[in-house]
């Protein structure tokens, strides 16, 4: 297994990926995901905050992370802190846990650049989801609330979400 950086390269595969979990969270879950916007997921990816896990030579999950995610946890955000967001895994490599990969990578990540934490959010009232995080090893902070947040994703608009959190 290797975690490296995705590249221009990878946008159209990234793409399809996001499209095929919003089409899983529909038979999973009543809330999902709004296609991403493809200059978004550019800026990421020359930015160097898209990340792909690849084993045997195949993308078999993503995730993006950013330092700063202030609309979303407010007065925590001043702490020196690392954001997971849109983990997705290729449809034939679901429930191989890579979140507890992404985790492993990403204290390491964090320590090497001066971070105190690994945070990340979910939709609030997908229990399974949040179930799953804590057995990855989050701990659950609890709820918050959004209101209308231009440079956020669409899903997040008025959107109910569970806090998580790994110290480093």
């Amino acid at each position: 297994m290797l975690i490296q950086n995705s590249t221009p390269a990878d946008l159209n595969t990234m793409l399809a990926l996001y499209d095929s979990a919003i089409e899983h969270q529909k038979k999973v879950f009543t809330k999902h995901w709004q296609p991403f916007d493809r200059q978004m997921i550019e800026r990421e990816i020359q930015e160097k905050r898209q990340w792909k896990m690849i084993v045997d030579g195949q993308v078999v999950c993503i995730f993006a992370i950013t330092y700063n995610d202030p609309l979303i946890w407010k007065e925590k955000d001043k702490d020196p802190a690392i954001y997971l967001h849109r983990i997705v895994t290729h449809p034939d490599h679901r429930g191989k846990f890579f979140v507890k990969d992404i985790i492993a990578w990403a204290l390491e990540f964090a320590r090497r650049n001066g971070k105190k934490f690994i945070r990340m959010d979910t939709f609030g009232d997908n229990q399974k989801l949040i179930d799953y995080y804590v057995a990855c090893g989050f701990n659950f902070l609890g709820l918050t609330t959004l209101g209308a947040a231009d440079n956020l994703p669409k899903h997040y608009s008025t959107a109910s979400l569970s806090l998580f959190e790994i110290p480093c």
